[in-house]
């Protein structure tokens, strides 16, 4: 109707979300009954609000010191049954949403109608007209495990709509519940981050019902192979896309390739697991420090560029930080990554995780992938150190399943990450010397590990 839509983080502190509903210009919000009280706390200070919309199940409106101008049922039984929509220009702004950064205020992401479609059109092509473990059809009962605050729910509603089907809304993420939503409602294809999967397979309920006709794109993070290997251990089947909030966000997909389709599981999930192939209509390379692009030779590894008809033009009234994220006519992202002969992309890591240990670069996204293929750990982070002699270097932060507390040493982990030093899997000098076994590992409100939070415990 030629409104913006401005999802919202709620897991965001409320000075956070204060300063991103005034700097958005947000007019109307539309808040579930659950919210209420953020909304409360910033009212005051909110410049540009003029209505509040209240969405909630219940019969009684909830007690509050807001103003609520009408409830959305109510609305939509005031309404016409026929609207006259605009003829807006394609290029007419259709969404917004703000990334959070470690450093500096959130910076605002938006997107055109046009950009919008043509996500939906490439994506749809991408994961229902190419051979694929996780093909998405008419025929599928779409259940979304990612907010729809990142990044659009990675665009996926809206080839969902687009291809009328069964869509299932799930509410809060709690592992019972969300089984038992796949089970009861047929679900057949999700999308979430490797901490959702991971909760979810190593939920006691999960080796206990049928989940082969589940399919799961992951993304937001690296899926360790140990994570992917229990996955497909229960019939779940699995694969990698990557994109970011300044994406729209996919770019790149792991579909395997033809002669790659016979392949034993064993050997399928490597390729499963990389950062993938871009979709068609986007660009990638590697750039060097000094923007010259880097050979497709699984080995030289550099900073990802990518020019795709649906990256975002900018952050909202910030040209600066704009004419940063655009070099040369190439969206930086600020991954490190490398592309092997087949043209499959992989990152190594983000420019700001990255751990320089004697002026060699070793990756963090590895070190938990490896990790994580160890038959005791069930999440596993890595972070650098400072080191008098070397600058920096790794250690692990580890969470072990509860059958081997207390039986598995930090020395254990170093000889099983050792092995695959001595197979060529790893540089020697990447092998951590310190583990610590934690309970619990921070993460952000997209449920990424929290290096940041880490590197504030550790260093």
């Amino acid at each position: 109707m030629g409104a913006v839509m401005h999802t919202m983080n709620w897991r965001l502190s409320p000075e956070q979300i204060l300063y991103i509903m005034n700097h958005a210009e947000d007019d109307v919000v539309f808040i579930n009954s659950d919210f209420l009280p953020i909304l409360e706390e910033i009212w005051d200070k909110l410049t540009t609000v003029k209505k509040i919309v209240l969405l909630t199940d219940e019969d009684t409106k909830p007690e509050t010191k807001l103003k609520i101008d009408i409830e959305y049922e109510e609305m939509l039984e005031e309404a016409s049954p026929t609207y006259d929509f605009p003829d807006l220009d394609e290029n007419t702004k259709a969404t917004i949403f703000y990334t959070t950064a470690t450093t500096g205020p959130p910076k605002g992401v938006y997107f055109s109608h046009r950009q919008l479609v043509l996500h939906t059109m490439d994506i749809a092509l991408m994961a229902g007209s190419y051979e694929s473990p996780a093909r998405f059809r008419s025929k599928d009962v779409y259940m979304p495990l990612t907010p729809m605050f990142h990044v659009h729910a990675w665009g996926m509603p809206y080839i969902a709509t687009l291809l009328g089907v069964k869509q299932v809304y799930p509410g809060k993420y709690e592992p019972d519940v969300l089984l038992k939503l796949i089970l009861d409602e047929k679900v057949t294809f999700s999308h979430c981050v490797p901490t959702i999967l991971h909760m979810l397979v190593t939920s006691p309920v999960a080796k206990e019902v049928d989940l082969s006709n589940w399919k799961v794109v992951v993304g937001g993070g690296a899926l360790p192979k140990g994570v992917a290997k229990a996955a497909m251990d229960l019939g779940i089947e699995v694969l990698v896309g990557f994109g970011m909030s300044e994406t729209c966000p996919v770019v790149t997909i792991a579909n395997l390739k033809e002669h790659m389709l016979d392949w034993d599981d064993e050997k399928k999930v490597d390729t499963l697991i990389k950062t993938g192939l871009p979709v068609p209509l986007a660009e990638v390379k590697i750039e060097d420090p000094q923007g010259n692009e880097l050979p497709h030779d699984g080995k030289s590894t550099g900073e990802l560029a990518m020019r795709v008809p649906w990256l975002t033009n900018g952050y909202f009234k910030d040209p600066e930080k704009t004419k940063e994220l655009w070099r040369d006519g190439w969206l930086h992202g600020g991954d490190v990554a490398y592309i092997d002969e087949e043209g499959y992309v992989q990152i190594t890591d983000r420019m700001k995780d990255v751990i320089k240990s004697g002026g060699e670069w070793i990756s963090s996204l590895e070190l938990e992938d490896l990790t994580s293929q160890h038959e005791a750990v069930s999440e596993a982070a890595a972070i650098g150190v400072s080191d008098e002699k070397w600058g920096e270097r790794p250690m692990m932060v580890v969470i072990l399943k509860p059958e081997f507390k207390d039986k598995v040493s930090g020395d254990d982990l170093k000889q099983f990450l050792i092995k695959f030093a001595d197979e060529g899997r790893m540089p020697k000098y990447g092998v951590p010397d310190r583990y610590e076994f934690v309970d619990e590992i921070p993460k952000t409100s997209v449920s990424k590990i929290n290096k940041v939070e880490l590197r504030k415990l550790y260093v």
